[in-house]
């Protein structure tokens, strides 16, 4: 982690979080016709980068501890950090991950989401499935005076329950002005143990989710994380808001984030 102290941000640098956050929510809603048979993750890649220039932003990922690409994409028993690869070409039943971090105005709009490339396995698609549950019943308990804990026993619990394991190599965290910070966000753990949330802070719940073994090996290009077992992994991330009297999901387009709200 960049820093170990919690910030707590202000109203105004919340709604620039919003900004970013709104901003990431549409680069995945653009990228989600071109996730199809046949195309290859630096052709996503690629566009993701193009586009985000375009809307004046910037590509956090890109040159992020020497990490090469704009994006990461994690298809099938890749958990997370995936390069995107000319020769990488997606084909019909996969299941890919695309993570994208815009900077707008200096802020981190951290997101991720899964796709499905044509028709993928039941298997993949429970996966799939159980995975955004987890997600929203991790934040679903944030609140003020809630315990950090309290977000990876619920994802946890609903993970095991359907037979698959929570990753604990890699966990949520920190965002704001700088991409990781603290806290750390596990997504297994126990209620009532960890640091209670106060309303300012602002960080990722990002369960990684696996088929089998919850262990993972990293390749050599220092990056991409497979699962021990090659089974599949899925994981889907939120940028999240502690407010006064619960939570916000900053990475929602705005129409979504309105409906919410009313």
């Amino acid at each position: 982690m960049a820093s170990e102290q919690i910030i707590i941000l202000s109203r105004r640098e919340i709604e620039k979080m919003r900004r970013a956050g709104r901003l990431a929510a549409k680069l995945l809603d653009h990228l989600e016709p071109m996730v199809k048979p046949g195309i290859s993750t630096k052709e996503l890649n690629d566009e993701a980068e193009r586009w985000t220039k375009a809307h004046g932003a910037k590509s956090a990922p890109l040159g992020y501890n020497g990490f090469p690409k704009s994006i990461c994409t994690s298809v099938n028993q890749v958990v997370c950090h995936g390069i995107p690869n000319g020769k990488e070409i997606l084909q019909d039943g996969d299941i890919i991950n695309i993570d994208v971090t815009p900077i707008v105005d200096g802020y981190h709009g951290d997101t991720s989401r899964m796709f499905l490339v044509g028709t993928p396995s039941p298997t993949a698609k429970k996966l799939v499935e159980v995975t955004f549950e987890c997600m929203m019943r991790g934040i679903a308990v944030v609140k003020p005076g809630a315990r950090i804990g309290d977000i990876g026993a619920a994802i946890q619990e609903y993970a095991e329950a359907h037979s698959f394991s929570v990753v604990r190599d890699f966990v949520g965290h920190g965002v704001g002005r700088i991409f990781h910070t603290a806290p750390q966000i596990p997504h297994y753990g126990k209620r009532g143990k960890g640091k209670k949330l106060r309303a300012g802070m602002v960080f990722t719940i990002e369960p990684m989710i696996n088929e089998g073994t919850w262990e993972v090996d990293i390749m050599a290009d220092k990056w991409t994380a497979l699962t021990r077992d090659r089974k599949l992994s899925a994981q889907f991330e939120h940028t999240i808001a502690v407010t006064q009297d619960g939570v916000e999901i900053l990475t929602l387009r705005e129409e979504v984030a309105l409906k919410q709200s009313a």
